[in-house]
C-alpha cells in the first residue's frame, strides 16, 4: 500500500458513512481546500465584472457590507439553524439536524466533513444573491456576493483550521480555544467560528477562565 493510499484510508475511518448511497455518501465528503478552489475564482469574477461599472470605493463597501452579512449568516446560522431540531414530517427532524452538523459534535475531526459540501454551500449563495439584489439592486449585489462568498471560504478554512491546525499567534489561540469550548464544554455559546465578535454581541460567549473539557457534546 503506497503512503498516499494509506493517508485516503486514515481518512475514511475517522469519516463515519453517512447515507447507504454510495454517490450521496461520497459527496459528504469534502477536502477542506475545496471552498478556496471553487469560490475563489468566482470571487475574483465578481470583482472584476463590477470594477466595469463601479469605482474601487464603492466596490470596497459593498464587499465589506457582504462580508458583514456572512458573519451574521455564521452566527445565527450556528446558533438557530445547526442547534435547532425542526418539527419535520415523518419525523425527520433529528435526521435532518443530525446531517447538517449534529454529526459533527459526534466526529468533531472528521477531515472530510469540516467545510460544507458544494451541494449545500452553493443553495446558500444563491438565496443570498436573491436577497442582496432585493435588498441593495443588481449593482451593488456582485460586489457584495463577493465579500459574502469570501466570508464564507474564510469560516471553512478556519474551522477547519481550529480543528486539525496549530494556532501561533494570541489570536489564534482564542479563536480555537472558543471552538473547543463550543464542542467540549457548552454548545450552546460559542456559535461564531470565526466572527467570534457576535458572541459579545450578543451575549453568548465564554467567561474568560472557562477552559475545554475533556467530554464530547
Amino acid at each position: 500500500m503506497t503512503d498516499t493510499t494509506a493517508t485516503e484510508t486514515d481518512a475514511l475511518a475517522a469519516s463515519p458513512r453517512l447515507f447507504e448511497s454510495d454517490i450521496l455518501d461520497k459527496l459528504s465528503r469534502v477536502h477542506h481546500l475545496t471552498p478556496p478552489l471553487v469560490y475563489g475564482p468566482i470571487i475574483l469574477w465578481l470583482v472584476a465584472y463590477a470594477s466595469n461599472y463601479a469605482g474601487a470605493g464603492e466596490i470596497a463597501l459593498a464587499f465589506v457590507l457582504g462580508y458583514v452579512a456572512w458573519t451574521l449568516t455564521e452566527y445565527f446560522g450556528h446558533r438557530f439553524l445547526f442547534h435547532t431540531v425542526f418539527p419535520l414530517p415523518f419525523g425527520l427532524g433529528p435526521r435532518f439536524q443530525f446531517l447538517i452538523h449534529g454529526v459533527h459534535h459526534i466526529y468533531p475531526s472528521d477531515p472530510l466533513r469540516l467545510v460544507m459540501p458544494p451541494l449545500l454551500s452553493a443553495p446558500i449563495m444563491l438565496i443570498a444573491l436573491t436577497l442582496i439584489r432585493l435588498i441593495v439592486g443588481g449593482a451593488f449585489a456582485w460586489p457584495m456576493l463577493a465579500g459574502f462568498i469570501a466570508g464564507y471560504v474564510l469560516y471553512d478554512c478556519v474551522h477547519f483550521w481550529t480543528h486539525h491546525g496549530q494556532p501561533k499567534s494570541k489570536l489564534g489561540h482564542l479563536v480555537r480555544r472558543l471552538h473547543m469550548l463550543h464542542h467540549f464544554r457548552d454548545p450552546e455559546r460559542g456559535f461564531g467560528v470565526h466572527a467570534i465578535w457576535w458572541d459579545y454581541v450578543f451575549g453568548t460567549q465564554y467567561a474568560k477562565d472557562q477552559t475545554p473539557g475533556s467530554r464530547a457534546v
